[in-house]
């Protein structure tokens, strides 16, 4: 059992590194606010060659995004500090953001799934 888990652990290793500069031509662009209505939106994203991948709840009111919930953000324990992300999403009001140094793959991640959410 313990050989099995340690594969797992490799491989996910293993496929973050050899695609590590997957994410490097990911952009997002804000949709137009003022075109959506209020409600809740979800969206996710699956970072394409690597196990990383976030399912959020977008929440809309006046045309502004009141408040993000992160429902899945599948990562490394070094991604989950990119979670920080949603609040400033949220302060600013764009996804025009820094990523999370360190967390550069999760930040991304979480950023396109707020993006899809209120495509």
């Amino acid at each position: 059992m313990k050989c099995i888990k340690l594969f797992t652990v490799l491989i996910m290793v293993l496929s973050i590194i050899g695609c590590s500069t997957a994410y490097k031509n990911i952009t997002a662009e804000m949709p137009n606010l003022s075109l959506i209505a209020d409600g809740v939106y979800r969206g996710n994203y699956d970072m394409a060659s690597t196990p990383v991948k976030a399912t959020v709840d977008v929440f809309i009111q006046n045309h502004q995004i009141i408040r993000i919930d992160i429902l899945e953000h599948f990562c490394s324990t070094i991604g989950k500090k990119a979670e920080k992300i949603i609040d400033i999403i949220t302060e600013r009001q764009s996804l025009d953001i820094d990523v999370i140094s360190g967390a550069t793959v999760s930040s991304k991640t979480l950023i396109k799934a707020v993006e899809n959410a209120l495509q």
